[in-house]
């Protein structure tokens, strides 16, 4: 079911987006019509993971040129709109490269802009599959055993996260597909928990079994040789392939090293900048404090402490096993270098 899902869809005047925020209780659809609503929606996380924003801000373009032609923009007052989308959220670098590309057909009018947006989305899908492929194979090599794989993963990065399919839930969809599959340990992932609410939805919508596991939980899981590898996902990958993920990657990464378990990132090339050399460089989000000083808006903290919270962390690369992208699999921490081998 959820290879079919498509949490961004152009609908000819608009876009139509999953409302996440509501997942699982709530299955609902935003209708975006103009650029403050799209950049609310990247903000507040009723789309979210990189592909799925590099989407949305793909069509934001083309959103900016109906709502210029409506409310009688000139050109320069459009590009700004779309600058407002483009860094409606900084970490993920797929927004930035998405908006960038539709954006050299500009000047030739709003039916180019929707080409190459729905061309973004459709070399997604097709990424997302190979990549998928390419990760079953590597850790089915890898992991080296005849029975079906445990696998440990962080935060959503499945449908959902994309134009379709997946990227590191893309990898357990195709070993689930292959009967290799024995179970998913899913992170709640906080601060947003979009491991039990977005990822275990998907993995129940396809019978995948799985369990939902505290964040704090993951190393010792891990520790304790109930997982054979994990698999997560980027928001952006730099040239020697330290990684940003959701907040808690970097934690599994050590447990992983220390276990001598794969610990594999999944991410189509547009999630990996090769204009940023390390993670030091790598912009790190930071959301409101209220995220982790209240639940369901009751304040869980006392009066006097302050919140902080970081949406990513940096995985260094030399704790990358293997980063798969639809082109195969770099041996990261052997030496294989996306800023050496994806130029």
């Amino acid at each position: 079911m959820s290879q079919e899902l498509r949490a961004v869809h152009w609908t000819g005047s608009g876009l139509a987006l999953i409302d996440q925020t509501l997942l699982p209780h709530r299955t609902e659809t935003m209708d975006v019509r103009d650029v403050d609503t799209l950049v609310d929606a990247i903000q507040r996380l009723v789309v979210r993971g990189a592909p799925a924003i590099g989407a949305a801000g793909a069509y934001g373009v083309a959103l900016a040129l109906l709502q210029g032609e409506r409310e009688g923009w000139s050109a320069d007052e459009v590009r700004a709109a779309v600058a407002r989308v483009r860094e409606a959220r900084p970490t993920a670098v797929n927004l930035m490269v998405c908006v960038d590309r539709v954006m050299t057909r500009f000047d030739e009018g709003l039916d180019a802009v929707l080409d190459e947006a729905a061309a973004v989305q459709r070399e997604d899908i097709e990424a997302n599959r190979a990549m998928g492929a390419y990760g079953a194979d590597w850790l089915l090599e890898r992991v080296g055993v005849e029975r079906p794989l445990r696998i440990l993963t962080h935060c959503n990065t499945g449908a959902l996260a994309t134009a379709g399919w997946g990227t590191a839930l893309g990898v357990i969809r195709e070993l689930h597909a292959r009967g290799r599959l024995e179970v998913v340990y899913a992170d709640e992932t906080r601060p947003l928990l979009q491991g039990s609410r977005l990822t275990a939805w998907e993995l129940a919508q396809e019978g995948i079994p799985h369990y939902v596991q505290a964040d704090g939980a993951a190393a010792g899981t891990i520790l304790r040789g109930e997982v054979d590898a994990a698999v997560v996902g980027a928001d952006r990958i730099a040239a020697n392939g330290d990684t940003a993920n959701k907040v808690g990657t970097v934690g599994v990464a050590l447990a992983c090293a220390d276990a001598g378990i794969p610990f594999l990132v999944a991410a189509p090339t547009t999630t990996v900048d090769l204009a940023t050399k390390t993670g030091d460089d790598i912009h790190i989000e930071l959301r409101g404090e209220d995220e982790v000083l209240e639940w369901g808006g009751v304040r869980t903290a006392p009066a006097g402490s302050r919140g902080h919270n970081p949406a990513f962390d940096v995985t260094p690369g030399r704790l990358v096993t293997g980063l798969v992208t639809e082109r195969g699999v770099l041996q990261v921490s052997a030496g294989e270098l996306p800023g050496e081998r994806l130029r």
